[in-house]
């Protein structure tokens, strides 16, 4: 008995080899996709969509080190946000929260670092004056 697979018909061997490396390729490039879905998700915050601490803080530091001088860092302390989280339930504050996060994000433009630092602490973001501050918050 001969160990070597005969294929009859139209699949010759450099199908069957071709096949025999594609299906491995593509499973590791799927596995490749998710991990990087998740690795983008672990940067963000779920609740806002804003940068995480550490991911808020790499990207600070490359727009400072590019802008120096031309830089600000704007910290957004939500007065009575406590309150509100007591009085109308952790759903509000959630909404606050994200209604907070949609307006800044909106308001300092794609190239601005925006990022939510804690649980109810601040929010926080880093935009360049000359170009990303676009007027009033409200």
């Amino acid at each position: 008995m001969s160990s070597h697979l005969r294929v009859q018909g139209r699949f010759g061997q450099p199908t069957l080899l071709l096949t025999t490396a594609a299906v491995p390729l593509t499973g590791w490039a799927v596995h490749a996709v998710a991990l990087h879905k998740q690795l983008a998700a672990t940067r963000r915050d779920p609740l806002t969509g804003l940068l995480r601490r550490d991911s808020y803080t790499a990207r600070a530091r490359r727009l400072l080190a590019r802008h120096g001088d031309d830089t600000a860092v704007v910290i957004v302390d939500q007065d009575h946000f406590k309150a509100v989280n007591d009085d109308f339930g952790h759903p509000a504050g959630d909404a606050v929260l994200t209604a907070t996060a949609a307006r800044l994000t909106a308001w300092a433009g794609p190239r601005a670092a925006i990022g939510r630092l804690g649980g109810d602490e601040p929010l926080t973001e880093l935009a360049r004056l000359f170009s990303q501050v676009r007027g009033p918050f409200c």
